[in-house]
């Protein structure tokens, strides 16, 4: 099966040119490369914007489409979600980021996400140009997001399931390293709690055996080299020798 085309994002009004260039650089991050703006405040191209998407998010912004209506910005688009975090009137279908990423994906036309400007967000006549209305889940107190932060976490959640996964850091063992067997770990247990009696931290002496017991699993839990080992044996030597 084709890979679905990744949603366009749709700037309405925008009236910063620092908050495009940040949006760009949201955007290919997460592998959105189609930016359409409607109506931009300070006019088109914007150096600011430019500066702000430093680099390579810079064919964002070198391809980016201007339309002086919404209507016309949403040409050959399938399905339109519109973000806001206000109450609205209008009788729409209200998801999720998470849901409308994953419709999306199982969608064979092409997608929008539509941001309204800084100050305000999307008005009603905007809002009605959509097919469904996105509303991320925040402190009801305080739904504000700023515009690179709305379209950051939305392709997050498009990117996510999309683009290829990689291992995470921890998961990955650099070359030549051998991982402690579960003999050297027992030995190294005991060199531990052998030093430890003599320094008296097993106390009090009804309590001795759960902390020993504490200790020991401390150590199967982690997940140490052979190098690893000989430094916290070569640690408790120096710190014993005194």
């Amino acid at each position: 099966m084709d890979q679905p085309a990744p949603p366009v994002v749709i700037l309405v009004r925008p009236q910063m040119g620092e908050n495009i260039g940040a949006a760009a650089r949201a955007m290919l991050n997460f592998g959105l490369t189609e930016m359409r703006l409607v109506a931009p405040r300070d006019g088109w191209p914007n150096p600011k914007a430019v500066a702000m998407a430093s680099g390579a998010a810079g064919q964002v912004l070198d391809r980016a489409r201007v339309f002086p209506t919404l209507a016309e910005a949403m040409a050959g688009i399938e399905f339109a979600y519109a973000t806001t975090a206000r109450g609205r009137e209008l009788t729409k279908p209200v998801v999720t980021p998470a849901e409308a990423a994953a419709a999306s994906r199982d969608r064979e036309g092409r997608t929008a996400i539509i941001f309204g400007p800084e100050r305000a967000g999307l008005e009603n006549d905007d809002v009605a140009r959509a097919n469904a209305i996105v509303t991320v889940p925040v402190n009801p107190d305080f739904p504000s997001l700023n515009l690179a932060q709305a379209v950051l976490l939305m392709g997050y959640e498009w990117g996510r399931d999309s683009l290829p996964r990689e291992p995470a850091p921890h998961g990955r063992r650099p070359k030549g390293e051998v991982m402690a067997d579960r003999v050297e770990l027992e030995r190294l247990g005991d060199h531990w709690e052998e030093k430890l009696v003599d320094a008296g931290f097993f106390f009090p002496p009804d309590k001795a055996p759960v902390m020993k017991l504490n200790l020991r699993n401390l150590w199967s839990r982690m997940p140490l080299t052979r190098s690893d080992v000989q430094i916290l044996h070569g640690i408790l030597r120096q710190l014993t020798r005194r």
